[in-house]
This record gives C-alpha cells, sequence and structure tokens, in this order.
C-alpha cells in the first residue's frame, strides 16, 4: 500500500493474527509508512467483556485499549517493512511505558487510535500512541515492540 492511504478489515487480517473477540482494529483511516498511523475500534454492547465489565456501567477494559495501540502500531510496522513478513511472523509486546488512562470508553463510543513511530532499530520499533473519544484522550502510552518467526 502507499502512503496515506485506508486499509480495510481484509487487509488487517493478512497483517494480524488476531481473531474474534480479540481483534481490536476495524479499520486503518490513514497511514504514513515508517511514520504515523490512524485506526478505529467500533465499540459495541456486544462484545463480550462487557457482560463482566462492569454489567451496571459498562467500561471498556484499559488493557484491551492499549492491545488495540498495540494492534495499530503492529500494522503501521508491518506496512513499512519493505519486505512483509510471512504469516510464520507474530508481533510481540517487549514493553509499555508511561500508560495513562484518563476517561472511560464505553459502548457507542469510536476509539481513534493514533500511532506515531518515534524510534525503529534493528527490528525493535517503539511507537507513542494516544486512543481518543469524540477529540477527547482516553489514553496514552509508548509501546516496544519486536516480530519473529515461529
Amino acid at each position: 500500500m502507499t502512503d496515506n492511504n485506508t486499509i480495510d478489515i481484509h487487509r488487517i487480517l493478512e497483517i494480524l493474527p488476531h481473531r474474534y473477540p480479540f481483534l481490536l482494529i476495524d479499520r486503518v483511516l490513514e497511514h504514513k509508512l515508517n511514520d504515523s498511523l490512524k485506526a478505529v475500534k467500533n465499540v459495541t454492547m456486544n462484545e463480550p467483556f462487557f457482560q463482566g465489565h462492569f454489567p451496571k456501567r459498562p467500561v471498556f477494559p484499559g488493557v484491551l485499549i492499549l492491545e488495540a495501540v498495540a494492534q495499530a502500531s503492529a500494522i503501521l510496522a508491518s506496512e513499512s517493512l519493505e519486505e512483509h513478513p510471512g504469516e510464520d511472523v507474530i508481533f510481540l509486546f517487549a514493553g509499555i511505558d508511561k500508560a495513562r488512562f484518563k476517561r472511560p470508553v464505553e459502548p457507542g463510543d469510536q476509539l481513534i487510535i493514533d500511532v506515531k513511530q518515534t524510534q525503529y532499530k534493528s527490528r525493535i520499533w517503539k511507537y507513542s500512541t494516544k486512543a481518543t473519544v469524540d477529540g477527547v484522550v482516553a489514553a496514552s502510552a509508548d509501546i516496544i515492540f519486536t516480530y519473529r518467526s515461529y
């Protein structure tokens, strides 16, 4: 794909090994190779974790927000590689720094995920990320990860 294109769910399924209920990126709205990506996660009441988190006031779990920004980061890394990794490659967390949660995310919200590459060296990426709802920051973190064959 070229810079600034959207990435639909079919391409996302080719890049990420995740599947329902753990695939947390619905669409990439735009991306610039080796630089940045904007993705969307539509939060719906139908998601299974809302039965227990929390029954009277459903809240999208913070750890899943972090997983969503990590998945968006992996998409950018994969698309930015000169040679696309094969099906035997998996992207793995190496670290999460400065994670902060600013507002709850609830069913009906559209989570917009912004990823900005801050460093890349020897198959290790570092991204500055934020997730917003209606322009208000819900969470932010620095994500570090790599990939390997399995």
